[in-house]
């Protein structure tokens, strides 16, 4: 996913990595502290948050790209392109999270702990695309890496 990340995105790809290694790393220490038990079907929801953390970067370079074709500036492309992307982001990542209460509700324990860790992995996967991909991209302006970036 990162090599992939990598090779098409270019720079904003490598900023997306960084905040899905930083997405990693919030989701096992949260299932550390609260103590989660991963079962399989634990992993299977937390590698389904993972691709749901991509797909959050990626509707957002997909509109930053279509902000940099008309001819927008770096800045005003990054902040249309969130702006953008954030309603899809938010209903995807909404009607999970209420289908993932409805596993916990009435799952049993094996779906529970899939709604558990899929539940912890969306919360903290809206953080990453929302905050930390964008910080990591606002620090980029006014820098030379800027004027190369391609998205």
């Amino acid at each position: 996913v990162l090599l992939y990340m990598l090779i098409f995105y270019r720079l904003p790809g490598l900023v997306a990595s960084l905040a899905l290694l930083w997405y990693i790393a919030v989701v096992l220490a949260v299932f550390k502290l609260i103590p989660i038990t991963l079962s399989l079907a634990g992993i299977g929801g937390f590698i389904l948050s993972i691709g749901m953390a991509v797909d959050a970067n990626i509707l957002v370079f997909a509109r930053m790209k279509e902000e940099l074709r008309s001819q927008k500036s770096f800045t005003a492309a990054l902040e249309q392109g969130f702006s953008r992307a954030w309603p899809s982001i938010r209903d995807g990542n909404g009607t999970t999270l209420l289908v993932a209460f409805i596993l916990f509700q009435f799952g049993s324990s094996f779906v529970k702990g899939f709604a558990v860790a899929l539940s912890i992995g969306i919360i903290v996967s809206m953080i990453s695309a929302l905050m930390v991909t964008r910080v990591l991209l606002r620090l980029l302006r006014g820098t030379i890496l800027e004027r190369i970036v391609k998205i």
